[in-house]
C-alpha cells in the first residue's frame, strides 16, 4: 500500500468525457477474457494485454494499471452461497480511478456508436413552442409502468401530457405494445422520451418525433422534464437508445445465408486465416483488408519486418490513433494466427475497431457506419499509407500497386501529345456483348459516339507493370430518374492474363508533336466557379468519384443536378478526368498567404512545391498538401518547366516497380446487392493453392468461388 501510495502523482480520476480503453488492447486484440486479461494504465486509460504492458511501463513510466479479466468459473450446485468481497482500497483516488473506469462506457462503444449516429441529431421543429398541459402529474423517480398494460421496460413519457406508454412491438414480438404510437395517432403530441435513457447526461436521452419519424434534439429537454417534477440528475441509464438498438440489431445480422448458401463450407484456423468481426456494415472494409494483407508488400510491411513493441515504440502519442501501430496490430492479427485456435467450430474474429478510427478520420463516410464502396475505400487506403510513407518510398507498401498510363492525344491535324499520370487501379467497361440490357447500352453507347464524332481521338498504354494489378468491373449504370442500377453480368475471368502487347510505345518517328503550349492548354484553364456542395453530395450518394463529381457541377455552372450528370456521363472517359481542378490561372496573381508556404515548408516540404501546390490549390493547405502527395513528380528540378522530358519522365517511372506483364489471379472482391452502398462485400483468395472465402469473421474453404461475379480483381505477376 505503501508503494501504491508513493506513485499517487501518476493516477488520474477521468472524467465522462475521457477515452477509457477497458475492452481490447491498444497494440493487439487481447480482451479482458484473454489469457491474463487487460492492464487499463489508470493515467493514459490505454489498456494493454499481459504479454505488453512492460512495454507500456518502460516507454511512458506509467506504474499504476487496473487488472480487468473475465472468466467462466463453474460453481458445483452444494456450493454454499459466498458474497463476493471487494479489494480494501483505502486511498481515495485510486479508488476513485478505478470506479470511473469500471463505471464509464469505453471507448471502443462511444466511437461506434459516434459511427452510427455520425449525422447529428436533428433540432425538432416542436421542441422550442411544445405545448405542456397542467395536469396535476408529477412522474416519481422509479416504478414506472404503462398506463395501459403491465409493461415495465421500453416506456415512453409524452413530454406534452405526461403520460407513461409503453413502445413499438418489434418484428419477433418484442418490444412494446404500441400504446406510445397509438396515443400519438388519437392526441398529435408531437415528442416523447425513453424514460430508461434519462441521466445526468441530458444528451444521452432518447427524444422521439412522431410527426418527424425521428430521434430528435431537444434543446429545452430539462425544462420539458421540470415540469412534470422529474430530477434528471439523480437517474442512471437503464436501457438502450434507438441508435444503440439498431446497432445491436445490425451487429448480430447473419450475412451467411447469402455466400455460397447451402455449402458446406470447412471451416479453416491459423495463420492467414483469421476473419474480421463485423462493425455494423463494415464488409466492405474487411474483405479489402483481407485481400490486402494476402500481398507480398503489406505482409512484410506489417507483419515479417515490423513488430507490435517497435511499432508501439515509434508510434509519437496516442497508439490507437497511430495508422503504423493500428496496420501492424492489424497484420499481427490476421496473420499470426493466435486469434485464429481451431478450439470450436468457427471462429469469432478480430474486431478491426481501432484501424476504421484511424484510417477513416479523415474521410467523414469512412466514418459513418454506412455502407460504402469498397474501390473507394480500397484508393484511400493506399493514398493514407502512400501518404505515411512521405520521404521513404523504399518502405511504402502501396507502392505495388502503382503504375503509370502514357495517353497519346491525336488532333484532327495529326499532330500529337503525350501525357503520362499515375494510377492504382484499371476500370473496365463491362463488354457489349457480355450485358444483358443489351438494347439500352447500344444506345447509350450510340449517343455518346455521335457527342464525340470530330472530337479528339485518345489512346493509352502502360509505361510500368505494377506488382499488382487491380481490375475494377464498372458495373453500375443509371436508370430513369438517376437511381444507380447494377448490370446482371457474368464475366469470364482467365486465370492467367498476359498484358505484354499494352506497353506504350512512346514517341514515334515521323510524329509531329503539338506545340507544348498547345497541348497544355486545357490544363492551364482554370475556374472561379464553386462547385455546388448539394450537386456534388446528389452525385457522389449515386457512387460516382468526388472529384469528377465536382467537375461536373463546375462545367455546368451549378444549374442542377441533370445538367450536371449529363456532362458526367459524356465526360467519364476524359484523358483528364481525373486531374486537380485549378482554382484560378496560374499566372493571375493569387496572392499566396507566406504563413501558408512557413507551414508547408515546416512539414518538410521544398519551398518552390509548396508555392507552386499553393497555387493550383487556392491557397488552402489541406489541398495543397493533398496536391504535393498526388504529384510526386513535383521537385525542385522540375519546376522550371511545365513540360515533361525524357529525363524526368523516367525518373517519375523509376519510383515505382516495373516488370513483365504476365499475371495470376490472386483474389476477387464480390458484391451482393443494388448498389455499391448497400448490400454486402465478400472477399475470395487464392491461398495455399485453394480458395478461400472471408465473408467477414467467417473463414472457409471455398467450394464454388464465384470468379465470374468480382466487383475488384487482384493479380499478381508471375514469371511462369
Amino acid at each position: 500500500m505503501e508503494l501504491l501510495r508513493s506513485h499517487l502523482s501518476r493516477v488520474r480520476i477521468p472524467e465522462p468525457t475521457n477515452r477509457i480503453y477497458k475492452n481490447e488492447c491498444c497494440v493487439s486484440f487481447d480482451t479482458p477474457k484473454s489469457d491474463g486479461g487487460l492492464y487499463v494504465d489508470l493515467c493514459s486509460f490505454l489498456a494493454f494485454g499481459k504479454e505488453y504492458v512492460a512495454w507500456n511501463y518502460e516507454k511512458t513510466g506509467n506504474p499504476v494499471y487496473l487488472h480487468i479479466q473475465q472468466r467462466i468459473k463453474p460453481v458445483p450446485e452444494d456450493r454454499p452461497f459466498k458474497k463476493p468481497t471487494l479489494l480494501a482500497i483505502d486511498i481515495l483516488q485510486v479508488r476513485l480511478s478505478v470506479n470511473a473506469v469500471l463505471l464509464f462506457e469505453g471507448a471502443e462503444r462511444k466511437e461506434q456508436l459516434a459511427s452510427w449516429t455520425s449525422e447529428k441529431k436533428k433540432t425538432s421543429d416542436y421542441a422550442m413552442n411544445l405545448e405542456q398541459i397542467n395536469n396535476g402529474v408529477i412522474i416519481p423517480p422509479s416504478g414506472w409502468k404503462c398506463s395501459m398494460c403491465e409493461k415495465t421496460d421500453n416506456l415512453w413519457l409524452n413530454l406534452t401530457d405526461g403520460v407513461i406508454l409503453c413502445g413499438r412491438k418489434n418484428w419477433d414480438g418484442s418490444g412494446g405494445n404500441n400504446h406510445a404510437i397509438e396515443h400519438y395517432l388519437e392526441k398529435n403530441y408531437p415528442l416523447a422520451v425513453k424514460l430508461g435513457t434519462l441521466s445526468a447526461d441530458l444528451e444521452k436521452a432518447d427524444v422521439f418525433s412522431y410527426p418527424e419519424d425521428d430521434s430528435v434534439d431537444d434543446p429545452l429537454l430539462a425544462q420539458h422534464l421540470a415540469f412534470f417534477g422529474i430530477d434528471f440528475s439523480s437517474l442512471q441509464k437503464t436501457e438502450m437508445t434507438t441508435a444503440e438498438k439498431e446497432l445491436d440489431q445490425n451487429m448480430n445480422f447473419d450475412w451467411n445465408r447469402i455466400q455460397e448458401s447451402g455449402q458446406e463450407l470447412e471451416p479453416l484456423f491459423g495463420p492467414g486465416y483469421t476473419g474480421l468481426v463485423n462493425l455494423g456494415n463494415s464488409c466492405y472494409m474487411a474483405s479489402t483488408m483481407q485481400v490486402v494483407f494476402s500481398t507480398r508488400f503489406f505482409i512484410e510491411r506489417y507483419y515479417k519486418e515490423q513488430n507490435l513493441k517497435s511499432a508501439f515504440i515509434l508510434a509519437l502519442a496516442d497508439p490507437t490513433l497511430d495508422l503504423n501501430m493500428q496496420l501492424t496490430k492489424l497484420g499481427h492479427g490476421l496473420l499470426s494466427g493466435k486469434y485464429s485456435l481451431p478450439t470450436s467450430e468457427k471462429q469469432d474474429g478480430v474486431p478491426p475497431r481501432m484501424f476504421k478510427t484511424v484510417i477513416s478520420a479523415s474521410h467523414p463516410e469512412f466514418s459513418s457506419m454506412r455502407q460504402q464502396d469498397a474501390l473507394e475505400f480500397f484508393l484511400h487506403l493506399l493514398d493514407q499509407v502512400g501518404q505515411a510513407h512521405a520521404g521513404k518510398p523504399e518502405l511504402d507498401p502501396s507502392r505495388s500497386f502503382k503504375f503509370f498510363i502514357e495517353e497519346r492525344l491525336q488532333c484532327p491535324s495529326g499532330k500529337v501529345a503525350y501525357n503520362k499520370r499515375a494510377d492504382y487501379i484499371l476500370s473496365l467497361n463491362i463488354p457489349l456483348s457480355e450485358a444483358t440490357n443489351k438494347e439500352q447500352l447500344e444506345a447509350s453507347n450510340k449517343l455518346k459516339s455521335e457527342k464525340s464524332v470530330a472530337e479528339k481521338q485518345t489512346t493509352a498504354g502502360f509505361t510500368t507493370f505494377p506488382d499488382y494489378l487491380v481490375l475494377h468491373m464498372r458495373k453500375f449504370v443509371l436508370e430513369e430518374g438517376w437511381v444507380p442500377k447494377k448490370l446482371d453480368v457474368y464475366i469470364d475471368v482467365p486465370d492467367i492474363i498476359d498484358i505484354t502487347h499494352m506497353r506504350s510505345k512512346g514517341i514515334q518517328s515521323g510524329e509531329e508533336l503539338l506545340p507544348e503550349k498547345a497541348s497544355s492548354v486545357d490544363e492551364n484553364k482554370a475556374t472561379h466557379i464553386v462547385p455546388n456542395e448539394d450537386i456534388v453530395s446528389q452525385l457522389a450518394i449515386m457512387g460516382f468519384n468526388y472529384l469528377h463529381c465536382q467537375k461536373a457541377a463546375i462545367n455546368t455552372s451549378n444549374i442542377g443536378v441533370e445538367e450536371a450528370m449529363n456532362w458526367l456521363l459524356a465526360h467519364m472517359d476524359d484523358p483528364d478526368i481525373d486531374d486537380p481542378i485549378h482554382y484560378g490561372p496560374r499566372d493571375t496573381g493569387i496572392i499566396i498567404d507566406e504563413a501558408s508556404v512557413e507551414t508547408l515548408i515546416s512539414f518538410g516540404f521544398e519551398e518552390v512545391v509548396a508555392r507552386k501546390a499553393l497555387k493550383a490549390s487556392g491557397g488552402i493547405i489541406e489541398k495543397a498538401t493533398d496536391w504535393i502527395f498526388n504529384h510526386p513528380e513535383a521537385t525542385s528540378s522540375t519546376m522550371d518547366t511545365d513540360a515533361t522530358t525524357s529525363s524526368n519522365t523516367q525518373a517519375i517511372d523509376g519510383s515505382v516497380p516495373d516488370g513483365n506483364g504476365r499475371y495470376k489471379l490472386l483474389a476477387l472482391v464480390s458484391h451482393i446487392g443494388t448498389s455499391t452502398h448497400c448490400g454486402h462485400y465478400v472477399a475470395h483468395v487464392r491461398k495455399e493453392g485453394r480458395w478461400v472465402i472471408f465473408n467477414d469473421s467467417k473463414v472457409g474453404a471455398s467450394v464454388d468461388p464465384p470468379i465470374d461475379m468480382g466487383y475488384l480483381y487482384f493479380f499478381e505477376r508471375f514469371n511462369g
